[in-house]
């Protein structure tokens, strides 16, 4: 590996023994020839050091979190997802670095079928961009913009656990997490699985969706913005982890549930009397589904417990707070 463009090449070349027929590329651009009836789904984001992961973290673990975060947003339209564009900045060149960053990155692209399609290196301080590539029937698309009241709000998995994680790791929280709950807490921050089954099989269900990247407040927020709804949360219905309950306090469980960030869970809505079909969706899926409150005709956003109501004012993470 004496190059970063010989870096490139090999994870390009890695993705199987040649290239898809519906695919042409150079390094740094692609030409996509989409399924017949079907729409394009994209989404972009970039990982910084210092902010999304810190110098020492693995790089395996970067190059795998720099694509499942994307992914996640795919699964949040329903999309499969198909390819990637990679764009990556460092301070120097360290080709061991490079292997590390690329195996991870290439272990999900394997696990979903993704094809790196070209990518570009410069000199900078360190980030990770990732373009991916999706698709679906079109007219299909899950929205934030289409929840109505009456709905019920549904998430995936399990919240707060990368929260937790990401709090140990600060030195932020005294948590009494065994080996094998940090092990698995840890897991859920670096290595995040993007819930793209769980997606696509929302695709005729789901009135709307979102992954839970910023908190799950944060997040409802935009898809009761977006939707000109308000919603009510149970938090005692909130999905809870053992690795969550066997480390903290109940209440500060709830906490990181609502509002950290990094869980890549989706939050959607499903008319009341679409119930029966998601149960029957839900048994065919490798994740839990969880309903943990109601769209309300009011604005504004509230939560519950055993003991009281409170309008909600403080969500998660603000990009630019």
């Amino acid at each position: 590996m004496s190059n970063t463009a010989d870096w490139l090449e090999q994870l390009i070349s890695g993705h199987g023994d040649s290239p898809r027929p519906q695919y042409s590329f150079a390094v740094d651009t692609a030409v996509l020839q989409l399924p017949t009836g079907c729409a394009l789904a994209t989404s972009v984001d970039t990982l910084v050091c210092g902010v999304h992961f810190t110098m020492t973290a693995r790089p395996a673990d970067i190059g795998y979190k720099s694509l499942a975060v994307n992914l996640s947003d795919l699964a949040a339209m329903g999309a499969s997802p198909s390819a990637a564009l990679l764009s990556l900045t460092a301070t120097a060149i360290n080709t061991g670095w490079l292997a590390e960053f690329g195996r991870g990155f290439k272990t999900l692209a394997d696990q979903f079928d993704v094809q790196l399609l070209g990518g570009t290196f410069n000199r900078g301080p360190l980030a990770v961009t990732v373009n991916v590539y999706g698709h679906l029937p079109a007219q299909h698309a899950l929205r934030r913009d289409n929840a109505t009241a009456g709905d019920l709000i549904f998430v995936t998995g399990t919240l707060g656990d990368a929260g937790l994680a990401l709090a140990m790791a600060r030195g932020e929280l005294a948590a009494a997490a065994c080996t094998v709950h940090r092990r698995y807490l840890d897991a859920r921050l670096n290595r995040p699985k993007p819930r793209i089954a769980e997606g696509i099989a929302l695709r005729s269900l789901a009135s709307s969706a979102i992954d839970v990247s910023d908190g799950l407040l944060a997040d409802l927020g935009h898809v009761l913005t977006a939707s000109h709804v308000g919603a009510t949360i149970d938090v005692a219905r909130l999905p809870l982890s053992q690795a969550m309950m066997s480390s903290i306090d109940l209440k500060e469980a709830r906490r990181l549930a609502l509002s950290a960030g990094d869980d890549y869970e989706l939050c959607f809505t499903v008319a009341p009397d679409r119930l029966a079909e998601l149960r029957t969706a839900e048994a065919h899926l490798h994740c839990p589904i969880q309903h943990i409150g109601t769209i309300d005709r009011a604005g504004g956003l509230r939560c519950s417990d055993e003991a009281c109501l409170w309008a909600v004012t403080r969500l998660g993470y603000q990009h630019f707070a």
